[in-house]
């Protein structure tokens, strides 16, 4: 190198760099949102499923379904998280009595944390809707 000459990159460098960078999370962020919401259901249909199998459970032991989360949760049968009716960006909202019971699950925050809610009754059929709250009249998933 000669005496003035001076090592480091030019702006025009830079801009390809920053410009590169800003390519690649245009591409990686929208997958990583997809990733996270499918993660997201998947979880909420799993609790579903941990759901029916603890109020078989319940009945089984008390005569009863849970009455709700919290009861659950006091029997042992489901973890704080679930009891508490927020787990994995879902809000779970289960109502109980002796011969029945129903739960919702919706996205916290729809399009961010979930895009479909979720409904499971006594019967054990999951089912989905991906336009507001899932009801009995709901598809079942696959």
């Amino acid at each position: 190198m000669g005496r003035g000459e001076q090592s480091g990159f030019t702006l025009i460098e830079l801009m390809i760099v920053v410009a590169v960078i800003a390519i690649i999370a245009a591409v990686a962020i929208p997958q990583l949102r997809a990733s996270r919401v499918a993660a997201n259901e998947s979880s909420a249909v799993s609790s579903l499923r941990v759901l029916h199998s603890v109020n078989e459970q319940h009945r089984s032991r008390y005569g009863a379904y849970g009455a709700d989360l919290m009861a659950l949760q006091s029997a042992g049968y489901v973890d704080n998280a679930l009891g508490s009716g927020m787990k994995s960006g879902y809000t779970f909202v289960l109502a109980g009595a002796a011969s029945t019971w129903d739960c919702a699950a919706n996205p916290t925050s729809p399009g961010s944390t979930g895009d479909r809610g979720f409904f499971i009754d006594t019967s054990g059929v999951i089912r989905f809707s991906t336009s507001g709250v899932a009801s009995v009249l709901s598809p079942p998933i696959n």
